[in-house]
């Protein structure tokens, strides 16, 4: 992994809905991260869309379904898309999943987890190996929540993660949400993970609020993002060379001045802990 990779700041998962906003406040964003599959052979609209974006801020691209656990390998169509608009955009990174979202030729329509096997393991690097010998830019991976953990395990998820990290020499784009979430739902401590895994290997931070369902902290990118989120935040900038923190907001949109605020507050937390 790059240890020289820049530095690019504090920016948000771009939403069609901010666009004019945005762009009245462009000082306030340092850099974007946009979800890769929404560029797709896109139509004109999307398409002077992304030309606008990358005109005025530094992208980073976000795949969804590349499905780098999938046994039967990549599909080469996604592929061969996401590879084209990694090499237009030409990021510092780009980054995906470790999750499969196929399986038997199936589009399965979410994020799964993968079983903390050797077998995994060995599918994961080879996907990752074929679409990294297509692509210069550093590949980030990204911790998933789970509803439940699959039988069979031969590791912990940490480990898991961190064999994958060693094998490829990929970045790690953790989400810290997700962590806390996963934390609460399995019963786990956090800083326990954290000292687990390679944490110089992190690259970039997720961050937002979820909610409660049926008695289970979910992941739905709804709500401002809650103290305990913050902490486990503050933790990781204090021991990790951190290069870019994004938030995540896909429901409940709110103003953009609080989405501002939340980047803010980011902003000055990252600075806090690194003076």
């Amino acid at each position: 992994m790059n240890p020289n990779l820049p530095t690019l700041g504090v920016g948000f998962g771009f939403r069609a809905p901010y666009l004019s906003s945005l762009f009245l406040h462009r000082e306030e964003v340092d850099f974007l991260e946009i979800v890769a599959d929404h560029y797709f052979d896109p139509v004109p609209e999307k398409q002077r869309e992304l030309e606008l974006l990358a005109d005025h801020f530094p992208l980073i691209p976000h795949g969804l379904s590349l499905s780098l656990g999938s046994a039967e390998g990549l599909d080469k169509n996604y592929t061969r898309q996401l590879v084209s608009l990694i090499h237009r955009l030409k990021p510092p990174w780009w980054s995906e999943h470790l999750a499969f979202t196929r399986a038997g030729g199936v589009e399965i329509g979410h994020l799964t987890p993968l079983p903390y096997t050797w077998e995994a393991v060995e599918a994961v690097c080879k996907n990752i190996r074929e679409v990294r010998s297509q692509v210069e830019a550093p590949l980030l991976l990204e911790n998933i929540t789970y509803t439940f953990r699959l039988p069979g395990a031969e590791m912990t998820e940490s480990q898991f993660l961190s064999e994958i990290l060693e094998h490829t020499d990929c970045g790690l784009l953790l989400d810290v949400t997700n962590l806390y979430i996963n934390s609460v739902n399995h019963g786990f401590e956090v800083a326990d993970f954290l000292n687990a895994i390679p944490l110089e290997r992190v690259v970039q931070l997720h961050f937002v609020g979820g909610e409660w369902e049926q008695g289970q902290l979910i992941d739905t990118h709804s709500q401002p993002t809650p103290d305990a989120v913050w902490e486990v935040m503050r933790d990781v900038l204090r021991r990790a060379p951190v290069k870019g923190v994004i938030l995540e907001r896909d429901e409940n949109l709110p103003p953009f001045p609080d989405i501002l605020a939340e980047l803010t507050r980011a902003r000055q937390l990252w600075q806090g802990v690194t003076e």
